[in-house]
């Protein structure tokens, strides 16, 4: 400690600790919340619960959780194949698009395309 000051403290997700109901019910949280335009949210879910769902000895909600991970991880490929063609699209055609490629654009670059 620093005379006087504190350290901060740090949150971390011990899945140890929940009862496997509320593992479940968290898995499910995040799995429908990656529904929301929030892919990072399945991959959370899959960095998570994989060791939950691959690797324990079975239990009666681990079905479900595989269930989760797996589909959690099957929608982040189809956002990450999905965003990767979109940016490959725009970067390429954007200067073709003229006025419409400019109005899709955050930042307009200057210059001749």
């Amino acid at each position: 400690m620093l005379q006087g000051k504190q350290e901060p403290r740090q949150i971390t997700m011990n899945l140890e600790r929940l009862p496997n109901e509320e593992k479940l019910s968290l898995c499910r949280k995040y799995y429908l919340g990656g529904f929301a335009f929030l892919p990072f949210l399945w991959l959370v879910n899959v960095v998570w619960f994989f060791r939950e769902a691959f690797v324990k000895p079975a239990y009666t909600e681990q079905l479900q959780i595989k269930t989760y991970v797996k589909r959690s991880a099957l929608g982040l490929l189809l956002w990450v194949a999905v965003l990767t063609t979109w940016i490959t699209i725009f970067q390429h055609f954007r200067a073709e698009w003229g006025e419409v490629g400019d109005y899709l654009s955050f930042t307009i670059p200057l210059g001749i395309p």
